[in-house]
């Protein structure tokens, strides 16, 4: 059988020679290799990409991880376990791995899990400070945590390196310690919205550059003060949405940002119903909201349409009812 071997596939009869198709199974080249998912009709419709949703509360705290693939409606289905069992995590993730940060009771633990694939997650390190309802964002590349409760409200953002692992390093600080708050990107920019400082809650939003370090700047704030009691913010490439919460009573208010402006935030549309305690992530095209509280716990999983405006549509149900979870997906706004 003959060999294809080509830096660019520019026609038949080129003499380059760059990566190395080596009858029907072999593959040479001092490079790594990427396998493309589906074709780009799939890509941007969110076929491939799987919402992941891990631990939370129900009569106590669980280890749980649930999926659902974003391009569909269904219910989900069990993925694996948590290395512990916990509540108020936050999560992040690149195009292949899921990485869940701190919780309560294990407020220093990282797990990772292959997104692709099933099975129980494995340890990645530890955070650089131990918190729980804090909020997370992520590039392909970074990971980052804002915020939380050590139990104390605390401002510091820390990072790892997705691809690797290890220990979490310090990147800067939020613009106040506070906790309960919200996170979403955009594959270059960062943003933390809301919480809860020791005397008040805030309807700050703070931003960063993800590939630097350093301290959060102003960008805005949100329509209403919210504490989102878990990470209850998703995102396009483009557009952030911060749904759900407490103020003090809860709400079902969905708002909006332009990631790459700053200003305050617009209103959206709303959940199907109130709920705080929420997980969000997203396919680049769909925003999705899971479990939380009502007051009681929820298996809800409901989404919209980033790119318009409107209410919450019904997706499915979680394997099962419960509040303070975290989401994360292979194709979040963050990965561009």
């Amino acid at each position: 059988m003959a060999n294809l071997r080509a830096n660019s596939i520019v026609g038949v009869g080129s003499t380059d020679a760059g990566v190395v198709f080596d009858g029907v199974t072999k593959i040479k080249t001092q490079n790594y290799f990427y396998l493309p998912i589906g074709n780009t009709e799939s890509r941007y419709s969110g076929a491939g990409v799987r919402i992941l949703t891990a631990g939370g509360y129900t009569t106590g705290n669980v280890s749980t991880i649930d999926f659902v693939n974003a391009a569909t409606t269904e219910n989900a289905t069990n993925f694996g376990s948590l290395t512990a069992v916990r509540h108020g995590l936050a999560a992040c993730s690149s195009r292949t791995r899921g990485v869940f940060g701190g919780g309560n009771p294990s407020s220093g633990t990282i797990d990772f899990v292959t997104i692709a694939s099933t099975g129980n997650a494995e340890s990645f390190g530890t955070l650089n400070q131990s918190v729980h309802v804090s909020a997370s964002l992520s590039s392909n590349i970074r990971g980052l945590w804002g915020g939380g409760s050590t139990p104390t409200s605390t401002n510091v953002i820390q990072y790892i390196t997705i691809t690797t692992t290890g220990n979490a390093q310090d990147f800067g600080d939020l613009s106040d310690a506070r906790y309960g708050l919200a996170g979403c990107s955009s594959n270059t920019r960062g943003i933390f919205a809301g919480g809860s400082t020791p005397t008040t809650i805030v309807n700050t939003i703070d931003f960063i550059t993800i590939a630097s370090t350093g301290n959060a700047q102003d960008f805005g704030d949100l329509n209403n003060a919210l504490v989102f009691n878990a990470n209850s913010s998703c995102s396009s490439n483009t557009r952030g949405l911060f749904g759900g919460g407490e103020v003090p009573t809860i709400v079902n208010t969905i708002n909006f940002i332009t990631i790459s402006t700053t200003g305050n935030a617009q209103d959206f549309g709303d959940l199907i119903g109130v709920r705080k305690g929420i997980a969000a992530t997203s396919s680049n095209i769909r925003g999705f909201f899971n479990g939380g509280e009502t007051p009681s716990n929820s298996n809800s999983i409901e989404y919209v349409t980033i790119s318009s405006m409107g209410i919450g549509i019904d997706f499915g149900d979680l394997t099962s009812a419960r509040t303070q979870p975290s989401s994360c997906s292979n194709g979040h706004g963050g990965l561009g």
